[in-house]
């Protein structure tokens, strides 16, 4: 059940972190699309003495937005992936301060009137055709931004979610092992490898039967003395 759920968690979060690839992938096609709109314009711009200017900052804006997105995605399909710890707590805290961050732009878009001067100039008086555009599609803008937000939101609450439950059963398969206790005192000691028992008990009964030999010897020797003094004796009687 709890590789079920795991399993379940991590397809989750890979298909709800998938929506913010789609999108930044979005931005930058359609930020090189500009490019090439672009490019297109300024080619009856440039003469001997004018050079083209360079793109518009929005246009950089959106490509570098779309790339932090795809970025992202894939730190957060690893995550999922290896469901590491350390990998979610990561994705988690960069998701959260992005929140944070487009939380303030929009807090700052609708309550500061003049929010656009707050933007880099645009020499060329290309972000002007570039609002109405947005203004055109409001809706569908509107739309997408919610999308993203919902997204990046139910991904923290994903990671966080599968982050728990794997700290979980991390405890769960530590609960399961339980280590044998000996006793602080009285340990039974335990007996010398087999060989060395056995070799140290040959040496020991060698030396046994080697001082028995040397005691039978002595004896032996010693008896025989006597032998031999009391048959002298016997022979300076007799002599007498």
């Amino acid at each position: 059940m709890a590789r079920f759920v795991k399993s379940f968690l991590q397809s989750m979060l890979k298909l709800v972190n998938l929506v913010m690839g789609m999108v930044g992938l979005t931005m930058i096609l359609y930020g090189l699309w500009m490019m090439r709109v672009w490019q297109r314009d300024m080619d009856g711009f440039s003469s001997d003495d004018l050079k083209p200017p360079h793109f518009p900052w929005f246009i950089w804006a959106s490509i570098i937005t779309g790339i932090s997105f795809c970025v992202m995605t894939s730190i957060g399909h690893i995550a999922a992936d290896t469901a590491n710890g350390h990998c979610l707590s990561c994705y988690m805290v960069v998701l959260v301060l992005l929140l944070l961050l487009e939380t303030a732009i929009a807090t700052d878009i609708f309550l500061n009137s003049d929010w656009e001067k707050d933007l880099p100039e645009d020499p060329t008086g290309r972000f002007d055709d570039f609002k109405d555009f947005v203004d055109s599609n409001i809706e569908i803008f509107q739309w997408i931004a919610l999308l993203i937000v919902l997204a990046q939101g139910i991904s923290v609450l994903l990671a966080l979610v599968l982050r728990t439950s794997e700290r979980g059963s991390n405890y769960d398969s530590e609960d399961d092992y339980t280590p044998t206790r000996h006793p602080l005192m009285n340990r039974p000691v335990q007996p010398l490898p087999y060989l060395a028992t056995d070799a140290w008990t040959v040496a020991h009964d060698n030396e046994k039967v080697r001082r028995g030999e040397l005691a039978s010897n002595v004896k032996e020797t010693r008896r025989r003395e006597n032998i031999w003094d009391n048959r002298d004796f016997s022979v300076f009687l007799s002599g007498l």
